[in-house]
């Protein structure tokens, strides 16, 4: 779906975490950090400890040149990840840390 269709939805009133995560991850793929990282944290606040938005929260900050927030939001999304199980996202956001780290 595009981003006008998931804001009209949104502005329907059908807010969750999966309308957030797809629109937060539309808007990053559009390079419009700052508003993706708004509902980025809206998606984690219907479920924090949800890796996959943690990751794209992660990455946009990073993006956004918020270099601390990044960190801080990788080392959470790690902890959560191998704590889940979800071994893939982990590897991918300690990879994508240690890269913020170096630069």
């Amino acid at each position: 779906m595009n981003i006008e269709n998931l804001k009209t939805m949104l502005n329907q009133g059908q807010d969750s975490l999966i309308l957030r995560f797809g629109l937060g991850q539309a808007l990053l793929k559009q390079g419009d950090y700052n508003e993706a990282i708004e509902h980025l944290k809206k998606a984690l606040e219907f479920d924090n400890e949800y890796s996959a938005a943690l990751k794209l929260l992660g990455k946009a900050y990073a993006q956004a040149e918020q270099t601390e927030l990044a960190i801080q939001t990788y080392k959470k999304g790690i902890d959560v990840a191998k704590d889940k199980g979800d071994i893939q996202a982990a590897k991918e956001m300690t990879i994508f840390l240690k890269r913020l780290i170096k630069s």
